[in-house]
């Protein structure tokens, strides 16, 4: 049985256009697998009379060296089988190589801006404070008084807690949600005795 060219050319435009299809979410779900609450030391933060401090930020693993690093294993694919195909007198190919390159590199990009944000929290005996930066940098803070103020939480059975917020009679501020269920659970117990010691 013999193969036309044309035939491999088509089998491998076919597999990388499946690969870069599949490529950027598999990547993106990496870095979005993994959250962490790093928990402030009460002596660190002024005010003799705050009981609980924390912030909550999303937790990248690939610091920038590896970012720099996998984009330019990335680039030296894409430009690999870009000269191969040009050689082959499918030189379109060398730019869709270069356009795959920019979107992935866009992708992380926008991945890591995101990962600016973060929400810093405080439990002290006259107050309950939720301040929420987005990754532009912007402020909005949710002052509760201590009295009536209350956690609440929703539970799924198999996930675990799937929302948290701060509340009372007035209003209601969501916080923490992108941390993952471990983190969420930790940071709820550690919340909820604060509160709790708070109200004495």
């Amino acid at each position: 049985m013999r193969f036309e060219p044309g035939f491999f050319v088509a089998l491998v435009c076919g597999f990388f256009a499946v690969d870069d299809f599949l490529l950027i979410p598999v990547m993106l779900s990496i870095y979005n697998g993994f959250m962490n609450a790093y928990n402030i030391p009460n002596g660190d933060m002024p005010g003799s009379d705050l009981i609980f401090a924390a912030r909550l930020t999303p937790y990248r693993s690939l610091g920038k060296d590896g970012f720099r690093l996998l984009i330019g294993i990335i680039g030296a694919i894409c430009f690999t089988i870009g000269i191969v195909f040009f050689a082959l007198g499918l030189w379109p190919v060398l730019g869709f190589m270069g356009l795959d390159l920019a979107v992935i590199y866009w992708a992380f990009k926008s991945n890591y801006a995101s990962a600016k944000a973060y929400e810093d929290v405080e439990i002290s005996r006259h107050h309950v404070l939720v301040r929420k930066v987005s990754p532009k940098g912007k402020i909005a803070d949710h002052e509760f008084p201590q009295f009536g103020t209350r956690f609440e939480i929703d539970r799924h059975d198999e996930i675990g807690i799937t929302q948290m917020r701060v509340a009372n009679k007035a209003n209601a501020v969501g916080l923490g949600g992108f941390l993952n269920p471990l983190d969420r659970e930790s940071f709820a117990s550690a919340f909820k005795r604060a509160l709790m010691t708070a109200k004495r």
